[in-house]
């Protein structure tokens, strides 16, 4: 059985860590949950695992791609912010690019979940606690997520 993920975020090296292994995730908008009174984001996703990728298999061998059931977690949120993306369209799957922060110097700052097609969420947040933690076992992808040469 593949080793589930779990890894905490409390420092902005932490968030890129977490930035690179969400790339390419699909995120439904239903899926999607801000809990203002426990001050808690959660994005339920199917994360490629990019950490399989990294692996070598042998000479000619590449991994089997795969995806998991994941969710992306951030406490001490005050205040969410959409742009770009129809909350009632419940059904829409978005793909997740990345995690940019950008902090204060008062210890807060702001997580923008950046999605294609200009498709934004920014957190911001009292401090950064965060978690990213596999819920089910891998399952086959379709494919390999692709991105085009700069």
């Amino acid at each position: 059985m593949a080793e589930r993920l779990r890894l905490e975020a409390r420092e902005e090296g932490d968030v890129t860590v977490l930035s690179a292994l969400v790339q390419d995730a699909a995120v439904r908008v239903a899926d999607l949950a801000y809990d203002r009174p426990a001050r808690r984001f959660a994005a339920m996703m199917n994360r490629f695992r990019w950490e399989r990728e990294a692996r070598p298999k042998g000479l000619f061998r590449r991994a089997v791609p795969e995806r998991v059931r994941s969710v992306l977690r951030f406490d001490f949120v005050d205040g969410v912010h959409v742009q770009g993306i129809d909350l009632k369209k419940a059904d829409t799957v978005l793909e997740l690019l990345a995690l940019e922060l950008a902090g204060g110097d008062d210890g807060a700052a702001a997580l923008t979940l950046v999605f294609a097609g200009g498709a934004a969420i920014r957190l911001n947040l009292e401090c950064i606690e965060g978690v990213l933690e596999d819920l089910t076992a891998p399952w086959p992808a379709r494919r390999r997520p692709a991105h085009p040469a700069p």
